[in-house]
């Protein structure tokens, strides 16, 4: 019987034996006082599966998916898959086969984390691409372990938008946070699918499964493979992931922010409390060192302009502590130059 030969068959068989699931759990007595109504009776109905409960009495709460980039168990997947306060972490490979997980790092910006398993064996990997270089129509693969279940799930899309900026939730029961700099695809991606790999049609991993915009059909969202390969390098290098921190809160400006807060011009980003926060800069950030203050409009960062295209965050996430930036500001109606030395958020 004839059967097909194609790329993309070839890059699944290639990536899938180094897309593992990542499964989340926390011992039965911790959720007794989570959830103690669960365990009194009001829901008679209710019943823990035993398949979800282990032999040391841990039940699983939560998974995800996740991907090897290096032989010696270095693996990346979302920071919200690994987030449950208390909860312990276990990776399951393609052949079944169970380890305890380490997180070594999450990112505290993006959706990143970074996991270590030990394996007697060297494991296979998945080779990361580089995001700079991508192009809309390009054809990928979203793999992963689908809702927690259905393991080696595919879907084939293509790039169908690049640098997105959206307010997604990466799991339905989480609330919205700004995600910028994203990779959209129509490539179909699960709450299961969590940091899992988007490869493209070499089989290299051009970004980590993050988001999905409920209620619409076809639009995912996937964090670039750069700036994981970024965090990946601070690990090493560090011990951690190391991030930029500037101090202050913002609005883009537009007309009508101008309008509404009687400001001289219509762009660039007002430096601002927002809405309950206390204070628009941070006590003894490098923004309150370098002599920023409330209501200053930072026209340009480096002397490239601050856009709604490219805001404050973005030029953050190409930045590094320590770095030295030169802000031009608005304030009132002179126009000041102002220098920063960036710190590491903590």
């Amino acid at each position: 019987m004839p059967r097909e030969k194609s790329k993309i068959i070839e890059t699944i068989k290639k990536v899938m034996p180094a897309v593992v699931s990542v499964i989340v759990s926390k011992p039965i007595e911790e959720l007794r006082r989570e959830i103690p109504e669960f365990f009194r009776g009001k829901h008679p109905d209710a019943q823990i599966p035993e398949d979800k409960i282990d032999s040391k009495g841990n039940v699983q709460v939560g998974g995800g998916s996740g991907f090897i980039v290096e032989k010696g168990g270095i693996i990346l997947t979302n920071k919200h898959v690994v987030n449950e306060s208390g909860g312990s972490y276990s990776v399951v490979m393609n052949d079944n086969e169970s380890y305890e997980a380490e997180i070594l790092a999450r990112d505290p910006i993006d959706d990143i984390a970074i996991l270590k398993i030990s394996a007697k064996k060297e494991l296979p990997t998945v080779a990361l691409g580089n995001s700079e270089s991508l192009e809309l129509g390009e054809t990928v693969l979203a793999i992963g372990n689908a809702l927690g279940i259905f393991k080696n799930t595919v879907s084939q899309g293509i790039i169908s938008g690049l640098s997105r900026s959206v307010s997604a939730q990466p799991e339905n029961n989480t609330p919205p946070q700004e995600m910028r700099g994203l990779v959209q695809t129509d490539a179909a991606i699960n709450p299961g699918n969590s940091g899992g790999p988007l490869v493209n049609i070499f089989g290299e991993a051009i970004g980590i499964n993050a988001a999905v915009v409920y209620g619409a059909q076809n639009i995912n969202f996937a964090i670039p493979i750069d700036e994981a390969k970024r965090d990946l390098e601070d690990v090493k290098k560090f011990g951690r992931i190391r991030r930029p921190l500037l101090g202050l809160r913002y609005l883009m400006v537009n007309k009508h922010l101008k309008e509404k807060m009687k400001l001289p011009i219509e762009h660039g980003a007002l430096v601002t409390k927002e809405h309950s926060f206390r204070e628009a800069i941070v006590p003894q950030s490098p923004a309150h060192l370098a002599g920023l203050k409330e209501r200053d409009i930072i026209l340009e960062w480096n002397g490239e302009p601050i856009t709604f295209e490219k805001t404050i965050q973005d030029y953050l996430e190409k930045s590094a502590p320590g770095d030295e930036v030169r802000l031009s500001v608005l304030r009132n109606e002179d126009k000041i130059s102002l220098k920063v030395i960036l710190a590491e958020r903590k």
